[in-house]
C-alpha cells in the first residue's frame, strides 16, 4: 500500500532520465531541483493553484457543514408530510453517478454564466447535495436523546436554538467527519474541476498537475512527482489532526 507513495517520493528526488530506469527507492543520484522547477514550471507559481484549491475546499466544507446538518436535523427531529418518502429519495440520490448529472449541471451553470468560476463547485454544497453526509448526520442526531430537545423547549427554545446550541455542540465528531471527507474529496476532485474551470488562471491543484503531462511525450515527470508530494501535504495534515474525530464519528454513527 505504501510502495507507490514511497516510489513517488523517491522519484521526485531523481533526475528525469533515472525515474523509470532506476526502480530502487533510494535514488542513485539526488536532484532537488525538481521542486524548484515544478513550483515555477506553469503559468503561475504553484502557490496560485494551492490558493485556488483552498478557496474551493473552504467553500465546500462550510457549505456541507451548514446545509447537510440542517437537512439532517429536519429528517431526524421534525415531523413533516412525506418525511420518509423524501428521506428515501435522498438516499436513492447516492446511487446516481456523477456522469449522469454532469451534463444537466453544465447546461444549468452555463445558463447562469458560472462556467470558469468557482461557483459551480461551491454553491451546490450550500444546497445539501451530498446525501452521504446528510445520512451520516441523521444517524448521529438520532442517537442524541430527545429529552434534551424537550428540556430546551420548556426553557423557551425553538428549533433554531435547539439546532445551534444543543445539536451542533454535541455533534462535533459527525461534523468533523463531514469536514474531513469533504476536504479530501474536494481537494482531490479532478473531473468536476476540469469540466467547470476552463482558464489556466482558475486551475486548482489536480488540474494544474495534469498540465505537467504532455501528450507528445515530453512530460516533466520529476516536477510532476515533486508537486504531487506538495499537494499531498495538506491532506496528510488534515487527516493527521482530524483522525481522532474521524474514527469517533464513524464509530458513533454505526452503533445502534
Amino acid at each position: 500500500m505504501l510502495y507507490p507513495l514511497l516510489w513517488m517520493v523517491s522519484s521526485s528526488l531523481k533526475p528525469n532520465d533515472l525515474i523509470f530506469r532506476d526502480p530502487s527507492l533510494l535514488p542513485a543520484a539526488w536532484d532537488l531541483t525538481n521542486y524548484t522547477i515544478g513550483w515555477n514550471a506553469l503559468a503561475h507559481p504553484f502557490t496560485h493553484y494551492l490558493a485556488n484549491s483552498a478557496v474551493v475546499v473552504a467553500g465546500a466544507v462550510l457549505g456541507n457543514l451548514v446545509s447537510c446538518s440542517m437537512a439532517a436535523y429536519a429528517f431526524a427531529r421534525l415531523n413533516f408530510t412525506g418525511r420518509r418518502l423524501w428521506f428515501a429519495i435522498m438516499l436513492m440520490s447516492i446511487m446516481l453517478p456523477i456522469h449522469v448529472v454532469i451534463v444537466p449541471q453544465y447546461v444549468l451553470f452555463s445558463e447562469l454564466d458560472w462556467i470558469n468560476t468557482f461557483l459551480p463547485l461551491i454553491v451546490p454544497k450550500f444546497l445539501a447535495t451530498d446525501a452521504f453526509f446528510i445520512f451520516l448526520m441523521v444517524q448521529f442526531f438520532r442517537g442524541i436523546p430527545k429529552e434534551l430537545d424537550e428540556a430546551a423547549r420548556l426553557d423557551g427554545c425553538g428549533h433554531i436554538r435547539i439546532y445551534a446550541r444543543i445539536m451542533m455542540p454535541l455533534s462535533l465528531p459527525a461534523l468533523a467527519t463531514t469536514a474531513i471527507f469533504t476536504f479530501i474529496w474536494t481537494w482531490n476532485d479532478f473531473f468536476g474541476q476540469l469540466i467547470f474551470l476552463t482558464s489556466p488562471d482558475m486551475y486548482t491543484v489536480p488540474v494544474a498537475l495534469r498540465t505537467f503531462v504532455d501528450s507528445t511525450g515530453s512530460s516533466n515527470w520529476g516536477a510532476l512527482f515533486a508537486m504531487s508530494i506538495v499537494s499531498l501535504i495538506p491532506v496528510f495534515v488534515v487527516f493527521l489532526f482530524g483522525q481522532k474525530y474521524l474514527v469517533k464519528g464513524i464509530a458513533t454513527t454505526g452503533i445502534k
